[in-house]
């Protein structure tokens, strides 16, 4: 009996073990570095580009790769079934004007696929954007939320007591809009202790989903409001979202392109500006500290929403999307959706007009409040040709974090350091 139990017991540890695995990473990587360590360079400097394939990090002999280089979105050279004796090659680039330059490898090792990129940055605090303010710009914008606040937000709250702890109560909340009728959701997240607290909105990034709220920033010492865009109910079962994002809101932020009072992203900015509202009528609310935060499509609502309230205190956008659409009609790298990157902007002048009403670069014009950036070098869905030019647009207090190698992804170290100043403009401690 005793045996027995001992190998019950073991057969167990091995199951928890087993449970607790973890899959991490690939035992084949494609490494490409540069000889600048920061990555940067002057225009007319010649980047030098180191590539090692890599098994069990050792050099992979006879190992066939791909390869496209040139101005980021913009490859001059494209290599296909290019064999590496030693699993290295090196390679050269340099660009004559401001911007990135983009090495991208691929590697075939035993049917499968492996990437590897390095983007130098070329006297990038020189870059401006492309896109044109519109003489209109404010006026449209001051008309736009003056009608929205015609509509009384009539706000409802309710409990999620399965969320909640003894140290914060978390609610899903709802308010109206631009119109009666048109609500916007989000989770609120309020210290259970009584008093009065700084607040942060976090606006998201593209696509649709739920959201669980944020607990874990300052739960004891901030409120922290989460909103949706999409008008529906952020508690639903995953399947929900995935049902709306394949269907009525596929590739939503193409929706009324044609016109600036059709478009889409016209709700979903006015959403973010009612979510400061909404938190500016809650008691427990300091009236004086009041951040927005968000990542991709988020960095730029976080952007949209600073520049129309001046309530907004702090900014903090990481790899921020909707910038300087326009770029690509110079054959530059534009940001994300990329809406004139595949036909050049051809019979789109109505499109081309309205982007410029919702271009991150016109409203990070009037932002006066502290604002943090962070992006990587690598990111092909964001491209810092964007970012940094919209960064460089930026007249108010500043700080610029980058993460080189990353792409449109976080490291731990730069989240760590995104929520540290947030902290701090909240003025929070880090418990």
């Amino acid at each position: 009996m005793r045996k027995t139990r001992l190998f019950i017991l073991m057969l167990t540890l091995l199951g928890v073990v087993a449970a607790s695995a973890q899959i991490k990473g690939t035992n084949i990587q494609v490494m490409v570095t540069p000889d600048h360590q920061d990555w940067n360079y002057e225009v007319g400097q010649t980047a030098v580009f180191k590539v090692s394939v890599l098994r069990s990090s050792t050099l992979l002999n006879n190992v066939t790769v791909d390869y496209e280089a040139g101005p980021e979105m913009y490859p001059e050279v494209k290599k296909n079934t290019v064999v590496l004796k030693d699993g290295t090659m090196t390679w050269k680039g340099k660009m004559t004007k401001p911007g990135f330059y983009r090495l991208k490898v691929t590697a075939h090792v035993n049917g499968k696929d492996y990437d590897g990129a390095c983007t130098a940055a070329f006297s990038p605090e020189k870059l401006q954007p492309t896109t044109i303010e519109p003489k209109d710009f404010d006026a449209f914008w001051g008309k736009t939320l003056e009608e929205a606040r015609w509509t009384s937000l009539m706000p409802q709250r309710e409990l999620l007591a399965d969320r909640s702890n003894e140290d914060v109560n978390v609610y899903q909340v709802s308010f109206q809009n631009i119109r009666w009728g048109s609500r916007t959701y989000g989770i609120l997240s309020v210290p259970a202790k009584p008093g009065k607290y700084p607040a942060l909105l976090r606006v998201p990034g593209a696509g649709v989903r739920p959201y669980s709220g944020d607990t874990y920033t300052a739960p004891t010492q901030a409120i922290i409001l989460e909103i949706g865009i999409h008008g529906v109910d952020v508690t639903q079962p995953q399947t929900f979202y995935d049902n709306l994002m394949n269907g009525a809101l596929n590739c939503y932020w193409n929706f009324g392109m044609d016109n600036r009072d059709d478009s889409y992203y016209k709700r979903v900015v006015v959403g973010c500006v009612r979510a400061v509202d909404y938190i500016a009528t809650l008691p427990e609310w300091d009236g004086k500290t009041l951040g927005v935060t968000g990542a991709s499509q988020g960095g730029f609502l976080s952007y949209a929403t600073a520049a129309l309230d001046s309530r907004i205190t702090f900014v903090a956008a990481v790899h921020p999307a909707l910038c300087d659409h326009t770029a690509s009609l110079k054959g530059i790298a534009c940001g994300w959706p990329h809406y004139f990157y595949w036909n050049k902007g051809k019979n789109m002048e109505k499109q081309i007009e309205t982007s410029r009403y919702y271009d991150g670069v016109n409203f990070v014009r009037r932002i006066k409040c502290p604002t943090w950036v962070s992006f990587g070098y690598n990111d092909d869905v964001v491209p810092p040709t964007t970012a940094y030019a919209t960064y460089n647009t930026l007249t108010c207090p500043k700080v610029l974090s980058i993460y080189q190698q990353t792409a449109h992804f976080w490291y731990q170290e730069q989240w760590d350091e995104w929520q540290a100043w947030m902290k701090k403009e909240l003025g929070v401690t880090n418990k």
